[in-house]
């Protein structure tokens, strides 16, 4: 099969279309032949084993060769003790805990993935699991009514995050680059920051802020939230989130705020419900560019550097989406 193959961390020319084996399914897991696989800035630190916990598994090399986590494909081969899925099912999910999405065939966890909605393409289903899974339970936290800032929010996972804190009721500030503004607000913002022109932590006060992209200090954070409101670190520097977990935490405990990880949960509880809403139009799909896999380490760039508006998806079977 073809894959896009790295053995070692580094910039995207470390990437490289190989013929490389198919994968076998174990006990517990099925044999996925991939359509469509999205981009997450998971894949992006991973390439890059940046921050710290990106290497997790591997700290001097990768221990897997293949990115990609964010699946829809159709089910070739099951393994034992696997009775949810047969042959020929659409599926998708998040296989995050084995990745190898960015080829022609991966293996998944069976609990990890979910038959896919019969509305929704092979690339719109892709683009749910990981981004999906962290946009609603970053919103199950805020409260109708309420002030809630979203860092990063031009993104795949604050466009779905901003359309659901707007149907909820909830005055949703968006931060992300000047390129961003008008798409956040096209999809429900109250309010957009230029970061660049405008530091964020000296707006507000916010009742939450959800920091996909955490890079300044807990001082600053706490400075920005309401009394009695939260800050939850999502992604950022190693830095970033020990001084969260740390210094932020005692920070809060004295100040009557809580600044603390999102701990996302994983698997098809957390995105199905979100799907429905897709396949049903009341929740939109923004897929700003679609990639083959030949061009794996230019999707990662341009979700890597900040341009994606919404998500960006790598189209292994284009034939297949189509059908």
């Amino acid at each position: 099969m073809k894959a896009v193959v790295r053995d070692r961390y580094g910039p995207p020319e470390v990437m490289r279309l190989e013929d490389v084996a198919v994968p076998s399914p174990r006990a517990g897991q099925v044999l996925v032949r991939v359509v469509a696989t999205s981009v997450n800035l998971s894949d992006w630190e991973g390439l890059h084993g940046s921050p710290a916990y990106a290497r997790f598994g591997g700290l001097f090399r990768p221990s897997r060769p293949i990115l990609g986590s964010d699946i829809a494909g159709v089910v070739v081969s099951v393994g034992a003790d696997v009775t949810d899925f047969t042959p020929g099912d659409e599926v998708y999910g998040d296989i995050l805990s084995m990745p190898g999405g960015f080829a022609e065939y991966a293996v998944a966890p069976a609990h990890a993935i979910a038959h896919k909605p019969a509305k929704l393409s092979f690339a719109q289903a892709s683009t749910l699991p990981q981004s999906g899974a962290i946009a609603v339970q970053a919103v199950a936290r805020a409260k109708p009514g309420r002030r809630m800032l979203i860092n990063g929010a031009g993104g795949g996972t604050g466009a779905f995050a901003l359309q659901l804190a707007a149907a909820a009721g909830i005055h949703v500030t968006g931060v992300d680059n000047a390129g961003k503004l008008d798409f956040m607000r096209s999809l429900g913002a109250s309010h957009v920051i230029d970061y660049a022109a405008e530091d964020y932590t000296r707006t507000g006060p916010y009742d939450l802020i959800i920091d996909l992209v955490a890079r300044r200090s807990v001082f600053s954070y706490r400075r920005a939230l309401a009394p009695g409101g939260t800050y939850l670190i999502v992604g950022g520097t190693t830095r970033a989130l020990l001084r969260v977990v740390t210094v932020g935490a005692l920070i809060g405990a004295l100040t009557g705020r809580h600044l603390s990880v999102l701990a996302v949960k994983q698997g098809p509880a957390q995105f199905s419900q979100l799907a429905e809403c897709c396949a049903d139009g009341s929740v939109q799909i923004h897929i700003d560019r679609v990639f083959p896999l030949a061009e794996v380490p230019a999707a990662l760039t341009y979700v890597g550097t900040g341009r994606a508006l919404g998500k960006v998806v790598v189209l292994v079977d284009p034939a297949a989406d189509s059908a």
